[in-house]
């Protein structure tokens, strides 16, 4: 029998083998018939595909990697559909676009650039957050190297109160900034 990806001990937890190859089966199907009824999957929905875990399951580092990869298929595939429609220059017109609805957020003090949890409540360092988007405002200023993988990968450490930001606001905020930096590498 074949699996889509290694699997982990028995004693192990890694995502549910079932869930996996079901989303995969989806997820080929929507790349492979695009205009077929109930087959649509945007990029934004690899992302938040979720499983759950169970002891023996597939290796999670094996399967968010082909994610990743999933992810920048289907983005390379909706900017190909766009500029064959409208043009390269639009395309890269709209990424500004979207680029510039996050820049208010970076020239924000550092510290300030996010809400921040409840007194008790914990949420990623400030100053981790702040580092990374420092690393975000070169991209955007000078066009320093900056990529999707980068900012998927980037780690923070636990903090509380002001010295913290709220985890949802900061995901959503950098899953905006992947989508740009997916939409400006050429596939």
């Amino acid at each position: 029998m074949t699996t889509l990806f290694p699997k982990v001990g028995s004693l192990k937890l890694g995502y549910h083998p079932t869930q996996v190859e079901e989303f995969f089966d989806k997820a080929r199907s929507a790349y492979e018939r695009p205009t077929e009824p109930d087959t649509e999957l945007a990029p934004l929905d690899v992302r938040r595909t979720a499983f759950d875990l169970k002891h023996g399951g597939y290796d999670t580092a094996a399967v968010d990697s082909a994610l990743d990869r999933l992810e920048a298929a289907f983005v390379g595939r909706q900017r190909e559909s766009y500029v064959r429609t409208n043009g390269q220059d639009a395309w890269m017109q709209e990424l500004a676009q979207r680029a510039q609805t996050l820049y208010p957020r970076l020239r924000r003090p550092a510290g300030e650039r996010f809400a921040h949890p409840g007194a008790v409540s914990s949420g990623y360092r400030a100053s981790d957050v702040d580092d990374l988007l420092t690393r975000v405002t070169a991209f955007f200023d000078r066009g320093a190297p900056l990529t999707a993988d980068e900012v998927r990968g980037a780690t923070f450490r636990t903090a509380h109160g002001s010295r913290a930001y709220d985890e949802a606001t900061v995901d959503a905020f950098l899953a905006r900034m992947v989508d740009i930096l997916l939409g400006v590498t050429e596939g």
